[in-house]
């Protein structure tokens, strides 16, 4: 007896037809998400509820799915940690991001997430508005770094030597990996920055 056939839809492939148009153009719809699978749109609804929801499994797939700091890890550590992560997870997706900031995040997983980097902030000596603050900075950082992945080796056209930023784009000429420099440099910044504000709570 011969199998079934199997079904085209599922959220999975739902989110991976977004997934790949988003890869593509830098968004998606549902129009186009149907023909990707080659349903109706009007099937894609036994399923999500609409863009939305799409939008948030997105997050949720390409958030990284690492285990979580250990216990006892120092709350600058944790931060290294997970904000090394939150990039990598948009790096291998970097037209995502603009998206991502568009809708209030209800992804169950990209909420643990945020959940982590309040408590570290919270041991370091934050509180209240203070957190917020600090994770609006950390998804401003994480996320441009994340888009700096997909921009030009020289982001600057300028006559090198000629002026300081010429001296600096001089300086970065052949650099094998200026991007994750500048994030690890950056990062450096900001958990350097977090821990002398705390210090003056």
């Amino acid at each position: 007896m011969a199998r079934p056939p199997r079904p085209l839809i599922s959220i999975d492939a739902i989110v991976t037809a977004a997934l790949e148009l988003i890869d593509e153009s830098g968004d998606f719809s549902l129009p186009k998400v149907a023909k990707k699978i080659g349903v109706s749109q009007s099937s894609l609804y036994n399923h999500v509820s609409g863009r939305e929801e799409i939008l948030e499994l997105v997050r949720g797939r390409i958030t990284s799915d690492s285990p979580p700091p250990p216990p006892g890890m120092p709350w600058d550590e944790v931060l290294r940690v997970e904000i090394r992560e939150y990039r990598e997870s948009f790096a291998r997706h970097p037209r995502a991001a603009p998206l991502m900031v568009m809708q209030t995040v209800r992804n169950v997983r990209v909420i643990a997430f945020y959940e982590r980097l309040s408590d570290a902030l919270e041991e370091a000596g934050f509180k209240g508005k203070d957190v917020a603050s600090a994770l609006a900075l950390i998804d401003s950082f994480a996320i441009g770094a994340a888009l700096d992945l997909a921009a030009p080796g020289n982001a600057w056209e300028v006559e090198s030597g000629g002026s300081a930023l010429g001296r600096a784009v001089e300086s970065i000429a052949g650099m094998p990996d200026r991007a994750g420099t500048a994030f690890e440099f950056g990062l450096e910044i900001l958990i350097e920055g977090l821990r002398r504000r705390a210090a003056g709570l």
